[in-house]
């Protein structure tokens, strides 16, 4: 018998001074079984650094040609194209090819790094890419809860997260930016 997706109701404030957005959403999540709470939560940070009212979660890891988040304009094309984790360079490549705009969100410590620097050379060629690292992202996983609410403050680059358990900040590293 397949497992199923853990439901998570996320009540969530953005407050993003350097892109002067301020929202709420009330976001529904489905945790995929094999999905860890750290990486249900950096799919969360990923949907806040980039919130857009067409901006959707996909299937992520239930469906291998989606990415955890996309944004469609009105004509159905993809614009911005999101992924979290460590993929294969082919897989950012050919992402490439159908959005945009690619952004790929590191996380796993020193793990990513080594991704990074395994990788780093191939990816630094492809116009249309950004590349994040989230160093330390035990705090954020910490947070997660299938009932939360949650506040993302973003000034200059600089993330407070706050939820009743405590806040703490979030470092962010872009490692290579689409001008």
């Amino acid at each position: 018998m397949a497992l199923k997706s853990t439901i998570y109701k996320i009540d969530l404030n953005i407050a993003d001074m350097d892109r002067h957005y301020y929202q709420q959403h009330n976001l529904t999540l489905a945790k995929h079984p094999s999905e860890t709470d750290e990486r249900l939560m950096v799919r969360l940070l990923a949907f806040v650094l980039y919130a857009d009212e067409n901006l959707a979660f996909g299937n992520g890891l239930s469906e291998e040609d989606e990415p955890d988040l996309w944004q469609k304009d009105l004509t159905g094309a993809i614009e911005r194209w999101i992924c979290v984790g460590l993929p294969e360079e082919r897989e950012i490549r050919k992402a490439c090819g159908r959005s945009r705009h690619v952004v790929q969100v590191l996380y796993g410590g020193r793990t990513a790094d080594m991704w990074w620097a395994q990788n780093s050379k191939a990816i630094l060629k492809l116009d249309n890419v950004t590349v994040i690292n989230l160093p330390d992202t035990e705090q954020l996983a910490a947070a997660a809860a299938r009932s939360l609410s949650i506040s993302f403050t973003i000034q200059d680059q600089q993330i407070l997260v706050s939820y009743e358990g405590g806040s703490f900040e979030l470092e962010v590293i872009r490692l290579k930016e689409v001008e």
